[in-house]
C-alpha cells in the first residue's frame, strides 16, 4: 500500500465530511412508495372501512374499531357531495390538500378544535365527481398533503372494493 502524501490530508477531512453527510441525506427509495409502480404502499393495520345505511355514507381511513382515523369522507347517498374531515396538528393550515396519481384538489376548510385528539378537525366540502377522487377511486390510494408533510392512505389488498361502492353511494 502507497503512503499519501503529507498535502493530501487537506482534501481528505472535507471529502470524509462529505461522505458522512451525504449517508444521512434521504434517498429516492422509500419503504413508502413501491419501486415498480411509484405508487405508495399500504400502511399494515391501516385501512378504508365503508359504514352505509340509508342516511349516510362514510369512507375511513385509520385502524379499525378505534379512533385513529386520519380521514374521512362522507355524503348522503346519491347525492355527489362529499364532506371531508381531516384530523391535523393546530397551527396547520385552514385547507385540506389532496392528491392521487398526480390530479391535486385543495378545498378551503372550517376548523374546529377536535373532541378526540390534539389539534384540529378540518371539514370541508368536495363534490364526488372532482378529478382526485376519479383518480382515487381508479388507484385505491389519496394522500393528504400540507407545508412539510403528505402522507398517504392507501387500501390493503382486497379492500379497494369499499372505495369503489362508497362512490357508487354517493352518486
Amino acid at each position: 500500500m502507497r503512503a499519501l502524501p503529507a498535502s493530501s490530508g487537506v482534501w481528505i477531512a472535507p471529502a470524509l465530511a462529505a461522505l458522512s453527510l451525504a449517508a444521512c441525506a434521504p434517498t429516492m427509495k422509500s419503504n413508502l412508495v413501491d419501486a415498480a409502480s411509484g405508487a405508495p404502499v399500504a400502511t399494515p393495520g391501516y385501512d378504508w372501512h365503508l359504514n352505509e345505511d340509508a342516511e349516510e355514507a362514510s369512507l375511513s381511513y385509520g385502524v379499525a374499531d378505534t379512533d385513529d382515523v386520519p380521514l374521512d369522507l362522507s355524503c348522503r347517498p346519491g347525492s355527489g357531495a362529499l364532506q371531508i374531515l381531516q384530523t391535523v396538528a393546530a397551527g396547520h393550515p385552514r385547507a385540506i390538500a389532496l392528491e392521487s396519481g398526480g390530479d391535486t384538489e385543495t378545498y378551503a376548510a372550517k376548523a374546529e378544535p377536535s373532541a378526540m385528539h390534539e389539534g384540529l378537525d378540518l371539514t370541508a366540502a368536495a363534490r364526488a365527481s372532482d378529478p382526485v377522487f376519479l383518480r382515487f377511486r381508479q388507484l385505491g390510494w389519496l394522500a393528504a398533503y400540507g407545508p412539510d408533510y403528505r402522507t398517504p392512505f392507501v387500501a390493503q389488498r382486497g379492500s379497494a372494493g369499499r372505495i369503489d361502492r362508497f362512490f357508487a353511494l354517493c352518486g
